[in-house]
């Protein structure tokens, strides 16, 4: 099966790879007409940071930072809003958006019904804490065992609800030490017991950093190698910000794998 690129656009002054490179409407366009060239299947368009410690905006700031991209973008490519605001989601919908990337993995009711009513595929994302707390001291018994019991709460709230187009990403970083990471990209093909496609995001992330003490913009080799094993261990979506390379990589794991 081939693996889809997520290509990120992050359209906010404070997030912690790209904070600040594209939050002029016209260079964010522009990179995310450079991003579907080299091959991204689906463009994540983002208004607020959630990186660890970063700080809350309005709704109406968030809309007026990713509505002029969607609705720049919508004919050209598949647009996901990453977003966990409901009405953020709901008039994103509106001007095109595809489908909703939730950090907070549906666990607003009122989210459940913005996607139910539009009939909006979700990216269901495990997260332990809020992005203000999330790396303060992570802990788990069994980390696989308790992401996948909570993915399973919220597929059977999601199709209690008549959402039935999902895909799972465990939440490499949020709410996760470097080794709750590790293992979660060593035993990703437990998650595929759950039945629906796995998304991935390694990318720049501090895990590699932390392995490695690469500066953030250094990270791609990192990147590659942990894609790399996630496509191998069953991973459907890669989400990117590079995506010419990304690409790349996942055409030759594809390659081999089929080979």
């Amino acid at each position: 099966m081939k693996t889809k690129i997520m290509g990120i656009l992050n359209v906010t002054p404070d997030s912690f790879a790209d904070g600040g490179l594209y939050t002029n409407e016209e260079a964010a366009i522009k990179h995310a007409k450079q991003m579907i060239q080299e091959g991204a299947d689906i463009i994540d368009v983002g208004g607020e940071s959630t990186r660890p410690g970063a700080e809350k905006i309005t709704e109406e700031q968030e809309l007026k930072r990713v509505l002029p991209i969607i609705k720049a973008l919508k004919d050209e490519i598949t647009i996901s809003i990453d977003s966990y605001k409901p009405a953020v989601a709901k008039a994103c919908i509106e001007a095109g958006a595809d489908m909703i990337n939730d950090i907070t993995g549906l666990t607003n009711p009122d989210m459940i019904e913005v996607a139910a009513k539009n009939n909006t595929p979700v990216i269901i994302m495990h997260m332990q804490g809020t992005p203000e707390t999330m790396q303060q001291h992570p802990e788990y018994t069994d980390v696989i065992k308790e992401i996948k019991q909570f993915l399973q709460q919220q597929i059977n709230q999601a199709k209690k609800a008549g959402i039935n187009n999902l895909i799972l990403d465990p939440g490499i970083g949020f709410g996760k030490s470097v080794e709750h990471n590790l293992t979660i990209l060593n035993h990703l093909e437990e998650f595929k017991e759950l039945k629906y496609p796995i998304l991935i995001g390694t990318s720049r992330k501090s895990l590699i950093g932390q392995l490695t003490n690469a500066e953030t913009k250094d990270r791609l080799p990192g990147t590659i190698a942990a894609n790399t094993i996630a496509i191998q261990k069953g991973a459907s979506i890669i989400r990117v910000h590079d995506v010419k390379e990304a690409k790349q990589a996942a055409q030759i794991a594809e390659a081999i794998q089929n080979g």
